[in-house]
């Protein structure tokens, strides 16, 4: 379920980062198109793949009822960051990124 998780998140800070406003006040630029499909792809990619996870630990009955809970908790915690830590919301998602294979291989 963490990886799950860190995909969530991953992919709903790359959602987030595919607008101009967030993208300027994160990365203190504004993004090009190409890099605009780039992320809105990226962030679907990873909340789509993410009922993988979910689906091979709980089986499908259970494996799609947890993926939408880790879906609303990682939402959550993108809007609950984005306004007061900015730079942690950002920070996170790398750190999620970086620490997926470790979860992947924790689920096998």
């Amino acid at each position: 379920m963490l990886l799950a998780l860190l995909m969530c998140y991953a992919g709903f800070v790359a959602l987030c980062l595919s607008t101009d406003r967030h993208h300027g006040e994160l990365l203190h630029s504004k993004p090009s198109p190409r890099r605009r499909l780039g992320l809105r792809v990226l962030g679907w990619l990873l909340l789509t793949v993410a009922i993988w996870p979910a689906v091979t630990v709980a089986g499908w009955g259970q494996g799609l009822v947890q993926w939408c809970a880790v879906l609303m908790l990682s939402a959550l915690l993108l809007v609950l960051l984005l306004p007061y830590r900015p730079r942690l919301a950002l920070i996170l998602a790398g750190v999620g990124l970086l620490a997926s294979p470790v979860a992947a291989f924790a689920t096998l």
